[in-house]
């Protein structure tokens, strides 16, 4: 897992926030007790939570001390807990299992999903978002920048952080284990400001593990500035300076 810098990441707080309130909007629960947000970062994903079931017991867990430091500070009276999704065991089951992208950072999905929904009481659900852009050109021209002689050898860990798998796998998947499983895609059109907006963007993300792969600063800003040509390209600018970003998103819903 890479470094994280919650100032970095907020910076598009509200694009961030708005799948986890999507996903939200489509979880069928009519009054969950126990609800935890897993990769809860700084705190923006479970505050929609709260707002819609007050009452509950809510907890939210990040493996970064640095984002649970920024969600007590923004959200002192809520749960934080530092834990690592990956092997999270719940104490007793959870209404709720939430989990804002977040999954993509982890190995293993099947085994991931299934723990989770292990730790799901019978009428609750898992409700799952992650980004579902690594077959577009985003992520494929990432990918071709850390091809570079310069640092290409140093650059196995970072191609292989990000992972995600098609609808039909995680439908497969937890279809056994659930009552129902609903799954679906959005693409969000983010507008930024230029392409220097999409680097921005990637920043506070999946270009992380490429830039602490790298030695100096020297070298990530020429392995910036090489993305930066070919998003210039893929992402012309309109008529206002602005660009249209596009980021496409799965989410699942699984119920016991």
């Amino acid at each position: 897992m890479p470094q994280w810098d919650a100032g970095q990441y907020l910076k598009f707080g509200n694009e961030r926030t708005q799948p986890a309130i999507d996903l939200l909007q489509r979880v069928e629960l009519s009054n969950p007790s126990r609800i935890v947000d897993l990769g809860c970062g700084p705190g923006n994903s479970t505050e929609p939570l709260r707002a819609r079931w007050p009452h509950a017991e809510i907890f939210g867990l990040d493996s970064s001390p640095e984002m649970i430091a920024a969600a007590k500070k923004a959200y002192p009276e809520s749960n934080w807990l530092v834990g690592d999704a990956a092997s999270w065991k719940a104490d007793q089951p959870f209404d709720l299992v939430f989990a804002n992208a977040m999954l993509h950072w982890l190995p293993d999905h099947a085994k991931v999903c299934k723990s989770w929904m292990e730790q799901v009481a019978p009428g609750g659900a898992l409700a799952v978002q992650l980004p579902a852009h690594y077959d577009g050109v985003m992520r494929r021209e990432i990918l071709e920048v850390s091809e570079d002689p310069a640092w290409s050898d140093r650059m196995g860990a970072a191609r292989a952080a990000i992972k995600c798998e098609t609808p039909a796998f995680y439908f497969d998947l937890l279809q056994p284990l659930a009552s129902r499983v609903n799954v679906w895609e959005t693409t969000y059109y983010h507008i930024l400001t230029g392409p220097e907006g999409v680097i921005e963007w990637f920043r506070g993300t999946g270009l992380r593990p490429f830039l602490e792969a790298l030695a100096s600063n020297e070298e990530r800003t020429r392995f910036e500035g090489m993305l930066l040509e070919k998003y210039s390209e893929s992402y012309p600018r309109r008529a206002s300076g602005d660009v249209l970003f596009p980021f496409r998103r799965l989410f699942f819903v699984a119920y016991r």
